[in-house]
């Protein structure tokens, strides 16, 4: 019987060494961008979380301690004196006593348009407080109903610190309904102003805040006008009117011109027609001003520049506003804005100062800076202090009577008007180039992107002082540090009940 051999199946094919060996480095590869990918959510999950702002904090308990090399001291012990307790006079009879009451609504600009905003007593700017100095100034305060409450900051005027109007460093912001009591000495003669310090981005420029000068004993013989300069909704105003406003005085009497910088940006002017004196700067008077044409002023936001002139002349401004001075119906042709700017590093002569500031205790460093990251869990393009992000930024420490310096460099992009409360510089350098003129005293410095200036001051005003720039929209994205005294605790916090935004 014949046999049938029945066919085979087909082998399975062999497979090599090399793909079984390649197919857990496959699965491998799989697995990296997963774990790539969940590593970067981990960390930015990290700095998401690590850059939330509680809701209510202390800024004494923000940031990092540095104490510019000086002796540490310790702080929150308990036997410190608060803030609440640096006050001005608590009695007498005040020689200027104003009341103000802020509101919120539709006004009208002097020069006829409306707008939406904020006024005190009705007007913006707000009454123009003046003193001698020396007086005693008592200011009452009313919120009559602006929601997110107010305060006043009295900028450039070295008060105590729990006059300075700052929400939840030297006071609570006042609710719809509520007042507020500021008491203070008017110390020294010069040109101030004052502004809201609560959400101070929205309502400064909405125009919550007027000016406040202080005269030396004595009358002088110049005419004195205050030339405050604010943009509303785009509109460049001096004394809240566009255009063209004239000041009437006779041919040849000098003009003193007190300019104030309310905006958020540096304000460019000059003069037609007449030479002019820069005879102080933020408050202090320059020493041996010289005669000035064919130069362009700079006035850093927030700060303030007095100029000596004689009728008749003309002050343009940048934003194209502009003060004619003379007999009644003056014109006054305007010049071009001149290419070179007063330098204030040379400009006036030496004079010696009251303190050393080579014989330093504290030396600081403010860096300016700006990077991607997270602020209060917003992602975006921040502004930095010393490399750092709000609020793990540097609370700087001092001791009554220090003589401190501190090196502000810009490398952040932008310009930064630098404000510190309670106490005026002396600026050293610019660029490692020293001072040659007269004493350049300010409160608010103008840093230019890529600047590097060296200050000086007297640690002489106890308290917790905001050092900050006042672009106030910069401020309200993190750029804010401050200066705090051994020995004085805060009681007020940020947020809370209160609703306290300082900026």
């Amino acid at each position: 019987m014949a046999t049938t051999s029945r066919p085979r199946a087909p082998a399975p094919p062999r497979r090599s060494r090399r793909a079984l060996s390649e197919r857990p480095r496959r699965r491998w590869w799989l697995v990296v961008p997963l774990v790539l990918l969940l590593a970067v959510l981990g960390a930015l999950g990290w700095m998401w979380w690590s850059s939330l702002v509680p809701s209510t904090y202390n800024v004494m308990e923000m940031g990092t301690t540095d104490f510019g090399g000086g002796p540490a001291h310790e702080h929150g012990t308990g036997s410190e004196r608060s803030v609440a307790e640096l006050t001005g006079p608590a009695s007498g009879e005040p020689d200027v006593a104003v009341e103000l009451a802020a509101t919120r609504g539709r006004f009208a600009l002097a020069s006829g348009e409306q707008v939406d905003g904020y006024t005190l007593n009705g007007t913006s700017p707000g009454p123009a407080i003046e003193a001698r100095q020396g007086d005693l100034v008592e200011v009452t305060l009313t919120n009559v109903d602006v929601p997110d409450g107010v305060t006043l900051h009295w900028h450039g005027v070295d008060v105590p610190n729990a006059e300075d109007g700052v929400a939840g460093v030297t006071q609570d912001a006042v609710p719809p309904g509520g007042e507020h009591v500021y008491r203070f000495v008017a110390e020294d003669a010069g040109t101030y102003w004052y502004h809201s310090h609560q959400v101070s981005h929205a309502q400064v420029r909405g125009g919550l805040f007027g000016t406040l000068v202080v005269r030396p004993p004595g009358e002088r013989a110049e005419q004195d006008v205050v030339a405050t300069v604010h943009t509303y909704s785009g509109r460049r105003t001096i004394n809240g009117r566009t255009g063209d406003s004239a000041v009437v005085t006779e041919p040849g009497r000098p003009v003193r011109v007190r300019l104030v910088n309310t905006d958020n940006g540096p304000l460019r002017a000059w003069v037609s027609g007449a030479s002019f004196r820069v005879v102080a700067v933020d408050g202090t008077d320059v020493h041996g001003p010289t005669e000035v044409t064919d130069e362009r002023l700079l006035v850093t936001a927030g700060g303030r520049v007095d100029v000596l002139l004689e009728a008749p002349a003309r002050i343009d401004t940048s934003g194209g506003a502009a003060l004619v001075v003379g007999p009644r119906g003056t014109r006054v042709a305007a010049a071009p804005e001149p290419a070179e700017p007063v330098d204030l590093l040379t400009y006036g002569t030496p004079a010696e100062l009251s303190f050393d500031p080579d014989d330093a205790d504290r030396h600081f460093t403010y860096e300016v800076g700006r990077r991607i990251g997270f602020l209060d869990g917003k992602p975006g393009f921040w502004w930095t202090v010393n490399g750092r992000l709000f609020p793990d930024v540097p609370m700087f420490h001092v001791q009554e009577g220090d003589v401190v310096r501190m090196t502000i460099r810009n490398d952040s992009g932008d310009v930064h008007p630098m404000h510190l409360h309670g106490h005026h510089a002396v600026v050293l350098s610019r660029d490692g180039v020293e001072a040659t003129g007269s004493p350049w005293v300010v409160d608010s410095l103008n840093v230019e992107d890529g600047a590097t200036y060296e200050i000086a001051f007297v640690a002489d005003n106890p308290g917790i002082w905001m050092d900050h720039c006042h672009n106030l929209d910069h401020a309200r994205d993190g750029l804010v540090a401050h200066l705090a005294y051994a020995g004085v605790a805060e009681p007020f916090a940020v947020g809370g009940d209160a609703g306290n935004a300082p900026e």
